[in-house]
């Protein structure tokens, strides 16, 4: 009998495949969940449970959050990467990963086909199959839910009539969560118009006022929260609870998918956003002109180039180091004032403040230059324009 590994969530899409490889293809079916943040140790064990009902083989959770945050997250950050200004990469990062420790499975036990449950309308089915056939090329990969064009209603009749009770009203919603944030597709983001309801999103508003918190960053990195020090995976999992009280976060990002539609989906990103945000605002404090702007430039990129599954070009690595190398000085404590439903950066205390010098304050004096200085750097810097304007006999009218 032949083996394949499934890349397993315990979602509707992922439990159509088990019991359509199993009982319509004949497939030795081993599933195997990557965690990348999103699930505590019931949730595991539970889908582990469901896993086997459903009749898998053989099962592995593998969790990954700590890789994931060294080798994709930390650099997400360090380049304040927003896709279209607005979306963290909850999704779009760990597919990847998930898809690179999944094929890496399939090898391990001798599979000789891997499956996933993208359909063909969207990113996931580019960013796994990317990965899979670059890393291992002679493993087959296998899509049922889009070689069979199917409905989520058409999935949840089959594994009805295969005896496998799936509530319609939970697979209207698709959510899906990890440690960079928690993404959210329904009915509403199918349209242009239509928001998601409040209750479509995981965390509900409890608290109202306000709340300060302090992130306190060394050399780009979330190293506490509030004073207390810890690795950054579990500040941005303990910044990301402190945030969900006030039901932060929620969006609806609208961009180009790689295969050159529109997509649209919800999703909910408190600490990715409040993080980003903070990072960026020390940054402006502690990095200088040119290293702000090619971050900028490198950043959009590496973030465009994550999001279409291209993880693996070696221009990555490239970026990462430059990412890297400009890190150096963004240290110091942000303050950050949460409230229902947004937050608000207050500002910063860092040793590498390039506001915090003798050299003169904006707007107010100077100290370093003479106003002789100041008229003889202006003279010079319109020297190109004052040649181009006279030669040309420009009329500024």
């Amino acid at each position: 009998m032949k083996k394949v590994v499934l890349a397993y969530s315990g979602g509707l899409d992922t439990s159509y495949c088990l019991k359509y490889l199993k009982n319509e293809k004949g497939y030795e079916v081993h599933t195997v969940l990557i965690n990348t943040g999103g699930f505590d140790e019931e949730e595991l064990n539970a889908i582990e449970e469901r896993a086997y009902e459903l009749g898998s083989a053989q099962h592995a959770n593998l969790t990954i959050v700590d890789k994931y945050y060294d080798k994709a997250i930390k650099y997400l950050i360090f380049g304040n990467v927003l896709k279209n200004n607005t979306y963290p990469l909850s999704v779009s990062a760990e597919r990847v990963f998930q898809a690179i420790e999944a094929i890496k499975y399939a090898k391990k036990v001798g599979a000789e086909a891997i499956a996933h449950g993208s359909t063909g309308a969207g990113n996931d089915q580019i960013r796994f199959d990317l990965i899979f056939q670059t890393i291992a090329p002679e493993i087959e990969i296998i899509t049922p839910i889009r070689d069979l064009k199917l409905s989520r209603q058409e999935e949840v009749d089959y594994l009805s009539k295969n005896g496998v009770h799936y509530s319609w009203e939970k697979a209207q919603y698709s959510i899906n969560k990890g440690l960079w944030g928690t993404s959210v597709g329904g009915k509403e983001t199918l349209t242009s118009s239509k928001p998601l309801p409040s209750e479509a999103y995981p965390s509900q508003l409890q608290k109202e006022g306000e709340e300060k918190v302090t992130l306190h960053f060394e050399q780009g990195e979330l190293v506490g929260i509030n004073g207390k020090t810890d690795k950054p995976s579990n500040n941005i999992v303990a910044l990301e609870k402190l945030a969900n009280a006030y039901a932060i976060g929620r969006d609806i990002h609208v961009g180009d998918t790689i295969i050159g539609i529109k997509g649209r989906v919800g999703f909910e990103a408190a600490a990715p956003l409040i993080i980003i945000k903070a990072h960026h605002l020390l940054e402006k404090h502690t990095l200088g002109k040119w290293q702000q702007y090619w971050k900028e430039q490198l950043g959009n990129w590496y973030g465009m180039l994550f999001h279409e599954g291209q993880f693996l070009d070696p221009v990555m690595r490239n970026i990462e180091t430059f990412l890297q190398d400009t890190q150096k000085t963004v240290n110091g404590v942000v303050t950050v004032s949460l409230k229902p439903y947004h937050f608000s950066l207050d500002g910063i205390e860092s040793d590498n403040d390039l506001m915090n010098t003798g050299f003169g304050q904006y707007g107010e004096m100077n100290n370093a230059w003479t106003s002789d200085d100041a008229k003889g750097f202006i003279k010079i810097l319109g020297n190109a324009q004052n040649i181009f304007s006279s030669v040309n006999h420009l009329d500024y009218d």
